[in-house]
């Protein structure tokens, strides 16, 4: 009876343990797990519209730093015009949805391959420069890009902005979460896979050595537009998405404040990570929110934040984290 009872157990387990054991082989931990379970049953215990708003925008932030962290955690590469790629996806899709009619799921896509394309091409013309050069010329093209906005007023709206339809008709913000998070999970897992891969091998030791990577016969420019496009084309879905759930665009996506929120969650989150940057934005966002008074100062307040991180713990949330897991780990096995 009792090897009955453990049969049924183990089949009953069986599609679970070849789940874990299918994410495992792609390179994600048991914490990712963890923190992917609680973002999928969150939304099931608040019914407040507005805290669910919260939560699509914290979402929103968090994955941004986390694509940002691709670049700046594993290349050492600051893209300082992220938002310029956030807003070139984000304006390829309403202008193709309100001018040809294309769907705006479609758009989505064009925002992405236009985001990507852009970031190629940046990246062929600056990633040959090093250091603070390849920021600057980053920063530039962005500044480019928020001027013709501004200026095309007749196609972009200019100041006033431009009305974005939505994705579909009948929308929550229920919706708008979980299909965030798919995107989410879906541009994690890709990420994890590359850099488990000999590619994220090479950006790795781009990152941590440039001289010797190159000496090793890894063809640094190569690997970094290649990193650079993709970090650029997750920022163009992002921003296409943006367009449609918030129904408006304005140049101000592109702005530099925009750059500097999403750089300052990954930093503080923690540089290599990934999923820092995740954590720390489900905290300062509400608390940004919920202290209306310090919402214009909050640039100020993550400048700060992220100088005492840089210069008290630079490894971030996500060192931090690891060190209290690796302390719990050992206490366990002291108790042994």
């Amino acid at each position: 009876m009792q090897n009955k009872e453990e049969a049924k157990h183990t089949l009953e387990w069986k599609p679970g343990a070849r789940l874990l054991a299918a994410l495992s082989r792609l390179g994600i931990p048991l914490p990712s797990l963890i923190l992917l379970a609680i973002l999928v049953i969150t939304p099931l215990f608040v019914t407040d519209p507005y805290v669910l708003r919260l939560l699509v925008i914290s979402l929103y932030f968090g994955v941004q730093a986390m694509v940002f962290d691709f670049t700046a955690g594993f290349i050492n590469a600051v893209n300082f015009g992220f938002a310029a790629f956030v807003g070139m996806g984000g304006y390829t899709s309403a202008l193709l949805v309100i001018n040809l009619g294309m769907s705006p799921w479609l758009g989505l896509i064009a925002g992405t391959i236009s985001a990507a394309v852009l970031g190629f091409i940046t990246g062929i013309l600056t990633l040959r420069l090093r250091g603070i050069y390849v920021s600057l010329m980053a920063w530039f093209v962005g500044l480019a890009l928020m001027a013709a906005a501004t200026a095309m007023a007749d196609i972009t709206g200019g100041f006033r902005g431009l009305i974005v339809p939505p994705l579909y008709e009948t929308v929550t913000m229920t919706s708008h979460y979980y299909i965030l998070l798919l995107i989410g999970v879906a541009i994690y897992t890709l990420l994890r896979v590359i850099i488990k891969s000999r590619i994220g091998l090479a950006f790795r030791a781009i990152g941590q050595d440039f001289e010797a990577a190159r000496a090793s016969g890894v063809d640094p420019t190569k690997y970094k537009v290649i990193n650079f496009t993709l970090s650029c084309a997750c920022a163009g879905l992002f921003g296409a998405y943006y367009g449609h759930f918030i129904g408006i665009l304005s140049p101000d996506i592109m702005g530099t404040g925009h750059t500097v929120e999403v750089l300052a969650l990954s930093y503080i989150g923690g540089r290599g990570s990934l999923l820092g940057g995740l954590i720390t934005a489900f905290f300062f966002i509400p608390v940004f929110d919920y202290l209306k008074s310090l919402m214009e100062l909050r640039l100020i307040i993550y400048g700060a934040c992220l100088i005492l991180t840089m210069i008290l713990y630079p490894a971030g949330l996500a060192g931090l984290l690891q060190k209290i897991s690796q302390a719990i780990k050992n206490l366990k096995m002291g108790e042994k």
